[in-house]
């Protein structure tokens, strides 16, 4: 399962369709596919490639010097609302069920609730616990009468940050933490549609307790100085985490083109990643430091955007060239889920919803 479709020193050309419809969704006769409405399939071609190898990088380390990369950025204007707001926004209210829930008795509540053959999930389970698929194949989930589609060998918590404790209780240590927090900006404060955590509330997200020795953390970052200067002078020394590398995510057409002008005052054509390294205890680190691969300082993860509002490519394939096998890996805000991976987030099952998947009959 692989959304790497071209790999070079530079950096990654990634797919993140295809990788979607790698992830194992199957049950029984069936196979889910996701929408390619949905995502923009990548159309590999010489010209794509030649652009991205040979002149995308060049204009990027211009920008880096010129201090293109740190001005304000903006989504792609193709963006698409495929679902109903009600989803995402039913899914969001439980958390404050789950409030009420855990102030009862929190030590009661199970750490994990694992999917068996039934296809509805109690409220009071989804929420008071990690919901766990450990079978091989998918699972159709039925929640508040809307079904949801999960991986297989896959984890999910829906709460907010208030209602984290169901996430320690479960005693996992992860080696990857992603994380993509909803930053605080202007249009943001604006809009009622979008909820945001200030600097103070994403510095009391428990990384530390999570994170194993050694852990990688992935933050995803907009390019304002304001927020990058913030991950690495305040937040990752607050985590006890040294920022190792800053890369960048480029957004393409199909044309093989940048999806705004990089040197747009306004709108630009990329994202930022800061990747760091949890720094602990010297002994229980200094054990596990045969685990740890180096990563480089400057990378590019260059893909056409999904039309999905802030909808992230996946960095597993891109980032299992840094690390061992089998690690645990945790991804935080997350808005769908990934084989293999604990998500969690307010709106953790929002792109698992059927609406966004096509079933098809196999007839062998």
């Amino acid at each position: 399962m692989m959304s790497v479709v071209h790999r070079l020193t530079a950096g990654w050309l990634v797919d993140h369709l295809s990788f979607i419809n790698q992830c194992g969704y199957e049950k029984r006769k069936r196979k889910c596919v996701f929408n390619q409405g949905e995502l923009d399939a990548l159309q590999y071609h010489s010209k794509v490639r030649n652009l991205i190898w040979e002149g995308t990088l060049h204009l990027v380390q211009e920008g880096l010097k010129s201090g293109f990369l740190h001005r304000t950025i903006a989504e792609p204007s193709c963006r698409k609302n495929a679902v109903p707001g009600r989803i995402g926004c039913g899914l969001a209210e439980l958390c404050e069920m789950a409030k009420q829930l855990l102030a009862v008795n929190e030590s009661d509540h199970q750490a994990v609730h694992v999917l068996d053959d039934e296809t509805s999930i109690p409220e009071q389970d989804l929420l008071s616990c990690v919901t766990q698929n450990s079978s091989n194949c998918a699972k159709i989930v039925e929640l508040m009468g809307q079904k949801y589609l999960v991986p297989p060998k896959s984890s999910f918590l829906l709460s907010d940050i208030s209602c984290l404790q169901p996430l320690l209780n479960y005693k996992k240590k992860y080696d990857v933490i992603v994380i993509d927090p909803p930053w605080e900006n202007k249009s943001v404060k604006r809009s009622s549609r979008y909820s945001y955590l200030s600097s103070s509330q994403i510095k009391q997200i428990p990384v530390p307790v999570l994170a194993a020795p050694n852990c990688l953390v992935v933050t995803w970052v907009t390019n304002r100085q304001k927020h990058l200067h913030f991950v690495k002078d305040e937040l990752y020394p607050c985590w006890s985490v040294k920022t190792l590398a800053e890369w960048h995510w480029v957004k393409i057409t199909r044309a093989g083109e940048f999806v705004f002008p990089l040197d747009s005052l306004h709108k630009k054509p990329y994202e930022v990643l800061v990747l760091g390294r949890v720094q602990g205890d010297v002994k229980e680190t200094s054990r596990k430091s045969e685990d740890v691969l180096p990563v480089p300082e400057h990378k590019l993860i260059v893909s056409i955007p999904c039309s999905l509002h802030s909808h992230k490519p996946p960095l597993t394939g891109v980032l299992a060239e840094f690390l061992k096998p089998d690690v645990e890996c945790l991804e935080l805000f997350a808005r769908n889920l990934q084989p293999g991976w604990t998500s969690w987030g307010n709106e953790v099952l929002k792109f698992q919803h059927m609406d966004y998947f096509t079933v098809l009959q196999n007839e062998s």
